[in-house]
């Protein structure tokens, strides 16, 4: 174990954010995620895509006639937004009180260093055909995943998929991530003038575009905060897990702020639709002057609940602010990304083999979570290799604050999955 922090925290130092224009980082990203797992003992080569970081694929033989098994992670990160949010530096590793903290310690560099441990542990004496591919765009979608899976199909071939992106249920409970919500966004755009002007001599009769915009986003909530859109499927499953003073806790919601819709909290989160105001463009309110604003854009995004499709869902999104555009207003919607939610089966040996693993690891049985996010990846690896079993695995936990400041990783839960992969995979061999 203190080899693998020393290669997560070595991971955490690099300042690998896909969205940044500097490829530079990402580049050096892949060469040290190669290095580590030639040290294992792995066959090791770069998959390349025109347009996108190199992948890493690491490769290990097993004994004739053993299943091949296909580890994945990222070493992509989030950026990490203004260091004065952050109690230490981004990229700097920093252990408080029994957990890690850092930009990717636990979103994904964790998960990179959970499969390495594997190859370590078993010494060059695989019980199955491991390939593990590491790539650097999953924090902007992935968007070159359909052509490297295109392009390297047979290289990525495996009767078994893990994806470590995941989170399990609460630091000391395991959990085995059976969905994923799916994902479609758009940039609206209102107009109203010409061009900007006085508020004093126009307002009152003319509209500016702000206000516009901020009725017409007021009409995809319901008074309890659900979505509006009727047509978004919802799929509840009467899941009871988290609790609401565990979100409220988790997500550090302000006393007294109520939190939305209607059904258990974890159906809300999980098997409901989401819909969401990301970003709006006006002028900030330190360049106000009294001026009727002639155009403004809001940037809306909506979750959708396993089951749903992307491409229905995009439509009816689209329709909904066409139509509840008001007092005339000049309207223009910009359809944005788009993935698919996602389900699991999770029963076979394969799933039997990884409880087992975190029974072993925890003490405890897992238990089933849903993910409120999107991973668009896993419905391409699916599509891409039907006949495989995939597994969504995790290793941070609901306080692992991934995407915001001060990520961290706990590492105890660190040193349990790592446990539970190697055993699980020791199981499948």
């Amino acid at each position: 174990m203190p080899e693998l922090r020393g290669a997560l925290e070595a991971l955490v130092r690099l300042q690998s954010v896909s969205s940044a224009l500097d490829r530079a980082p990402l580049l050096a990203s892949a060469e040290v995620v190669a290095s580590l797992f030639r040290g294992a003992g792995a066959r090791v080569r770069f998959l390349e895509v025109e347009g996108a970081p190199p992948a890493v694929l690491a490769e290990v033989d097993g004994p004739p006639g053993a299943p091949t098994v296909l580890l994945y992670a990222h070493y992509d990160v989030q950026h990490p937004g203004p260091d004065a949010s952050w109690t230490s530096p981004p990229f700097e590793p920093t252990e408080r009180a029994g957990r890690l903290y850092g930009r990717g310690v636990s979103d994904d560099k964790a998960g990179i260093v959970a499969h390495l441990a594997a190859l370590r542990v078993f010494e060059g004496a695989s019980p199955l055909g491991i390939k593990v591919l590491v790539e650097g765009e999953e924090e902007i979608g992935s968007p070159h995943m359909g052509a490297l899976l295109a392009r390297h199909r047979d290289a990525l071939s495996a009767d078994v998929i893990v994806i470590a992106d995941l989170e399990h249920a609460a630091v000391g409970q395991p959990g085995l991530t059976t969905s994923l919500r799916g994902l479609v966004d758009c940039v609206v755009e209102v107009r109203t003038l010409a061009s900007g002007v006085h508020s004093g001599q126009f307002g009152g009769a003319v509209p500016d575009a702000l206000t516009s915009l901020v009725r017409l986003l007021a009409t995809l909530h319901r008074e309890d905060g659900s979505p509006a859109i009727a047509e978004l499927l919802h799929a509840p499953r009467g899941a009871t897990s988290p609790t609401e003073a565990e979100v409220r806790a988790h997500a550090g919601l302000l006393d007294g702020v109520q939190l939305l819709g209607q059904g258990t909290v974890a159906d809300r989160l999980w098997y409901a639709p989401a819909i969401s105001v990301l970003a709006i463009d006006a002028p900030p309110v330190v360049e106000a002057i009294n001026q009727l604003i002639p155009v403004a854009r809001a940037k809306v995004g909506v979750r959708l609940a396993p089951g749903d499709d992307p491409a229905r869902a995009m439509d009816a999104l689209v329709a909904h602010l066409e139509a509840h555009a008001p007092w005339g207003v000049r309207l223009a919607v910009t359809r944005g990304a788009a993935a698919r939610p996602f389900a699991l089966a999770t029963t076979g040996p394969v799933y039997d083999a990884f409880r087992a693993g975190l029974r072993a690891a925890w003490g405890i049985d897992a238990v089933e979570i849903g993910v409120g996010g999107t991973v668009p990846l896993v419905a391409e690896f699916a599509e891409a290799y039907p006949a495989a079993t995939i597994v969504m695995a995790g290793v941070g936990d609901p306080t692992s604050h991934i995407h915001g400041p001060d990520e961290s990783q706990d590492l105890g839960e660190f040193e349990r999955s790592v446990l539970a992969e190697v055993i699980a995979l020791s199981l499948l061999g």
